[in-house]
């Protein structure tokens, strides 16, 4: 969540404080508002469990090693 956190600040131009708070109200209405196995899934992403995801969470670790994520 760390690095989605500096995305926003960065892309945003906010300090990282301000998108952390911004983050924490996107997911809290994410995890209000889709279905229970969907919203676990999305917090297992950020916490960095793509297994979730099946071939899509591997797809998605690829990527991340793409942009020179580990």
């Amino acid at each position: 969540m760390d690095e989605l956190v500096k995305l926003v600040s960065e892309k945003v131009g906010i300090s990282e404080q301000q998108a952390q708070q911004a983050v924490e109200v996107v997911l809290g209405f994410l995890k209000d508002n889709l279905p229970q196995p969907l919203a676990g899934q999305i917090e297992g992403a950020l916490a960095g469990d793509l297994s979730g995801f099946g071939d899509l969470g591997d797809a998605i670790g690829g990527l991340g090693g793409l942009l020179g994520k580990k």
